[in-house]
């Protein structure tokens, strides 16, 4: 065991503040890290508040981050797929267990039995797991990602959250090439859906409850937007989605974005409104549409999305912030105040 810096929170209400944390030295699976990025995630803030507490209560203190990339200092004996000096990543999960049908299908995501980067159980040290805002970490050979040489490192963080999760569904939905999809919301999740359907060659449209958000939506890629407050523009575009990605964690009304769907069409849940949606039977039934969710995604899927980001030159948009603004970050990400991810510059831990 050696004992790492990082920034905890030790209480719901307490700020996050310089630390030391313990981690485990690596076994002959593990690969040890530097933590070069960390983006922040808004998963991050809610389980530093513990207001998830009724699913997932937060166990102090608690080190968040899980859009980790870094480059490899260590490892070890049987570890097959790194060397020092590769860059790597580590995403939401560092373990699983293993045999499970999710895990056998590749989907670790889905794992019962799932051990998530932070406030996780962690069998190696005891307690729970310790994240990404942290100088180094230790994660099992298995849940360490190849990070393409080409990309900046500070943009690539949050793809390991923000950009699995809603390139998974995307990929899922099969070939968008050319068919009308629609992104609702353009945040974190949203400029990075826009970003992925226009690599796979959609006609792609955003819809915001703000117009001034049209300039930047065409620049991250959009071809159209949509003010969703606008009936008539609404009106206009109803019948006409093969499919819809929607962002939104607050309370919206799903049934209007489900009308915009063509026959067959699906919309996928990535946000999670606090509230269940109200859903209209009538909305789905004509049209044969259909309503989904999705999570991040699969080990194998999620490297299969930095290698497109690496052959497409993908990055999320990023505000580079030194470790002593992780508070006033939190604070600007509440009022939805960046554009689109923070991605904390770890070497700033350095002077702490």
């Amino acid at each position: 065991m050696f004992n790492a810096k990082a920034y905890s929170a030790a209480s719901a209400t307490s700020p996050l503040a310089s630390t030391t944390i313990p981690r485990r030295e690596a076994t002959e699976r593990d690969v040890q890290i530097e933590i070069l990025f960390c983006g922040i995630c808004h998963s991050d803030l809610h389980t530093v508040r513990d207001e998830w507490h009724s699913i997932m209560p937060t166990v102090y203190p608690c080190v968040p981050g899980h859009e980790i990339v870094g480059r490899v200092t260590r490892v070890g004996s049987a570890v097959t797929k790194f060397k020092q000096g590769d860059l790597a990543g580590v995403g939401c999960l560092v373990d699983s267990d293993h045999t499970c049908p999710n895990c056998q299908d590749g989907l670790e995501q889905l794992c019962p039995n799932q051990t998530l980067t932070f406030n996780s159980p962690d069998k190696h040290l005891g307690g729970v797991t310790y994240g990404g805002y942290s100088e180094s970490i230790v994660v099992d050979e298995s849940f360490v990602l190849r990070v393409p040489a080409n990309l900046n490192l500070a943009g690539v963080a949050p793809l390991l959250c923000a950009g699995i999760t809603t390139y998974s569904p995307i990929r899922r939905w099969g070939d968008i090439t050319g068919k009308k999809v629609g992104v609702v919301g353009l945040g974190g999740l949203g400029h990075m859906g826009v970003k992925f359907a226009r690599a796979f060659g959609a006609h792609v449209v955003v819809f915001t409850t703000s117009p001034g958000k049209k300039e930047d939506a065409l620049r991250l890629g959009a071809h159209e937007v949509i003010v969703s407050t606008n009936a008539e523009e609404m009106q206009r575009h109803a019948g006409s989605f093969a499919f819809i990605l929607d962002t939104i964690a607050a309370d919206h009304d799903i049934n209007a974005y489900i009308n915009m769907l063509g026959r067959d069409g699906n919309i996928t849940l990535v946000g999670a409104p606090e509230k269940p949606l109200a859903v209209s039977a009538f909305a789905l039934l004509f049209g044969r549409r259909s309503l989904s969710g999705s999570i991040i995604g699969g080990i194998a899927e999620t490297q299969e999305m930095l290698d497109f980001c690496g052959d497409h030159t993908i990055t999320a948009d990023v505000e580079v912030i030194p470790i002593q603004k992780v508070n006033e970050a939190y604070e600007r990400l509440v009022k939805s105040d960046v554009k689109y991810r923070f991605s904390i510059d770890m070497a700033s831990l350095k002077s702490e």
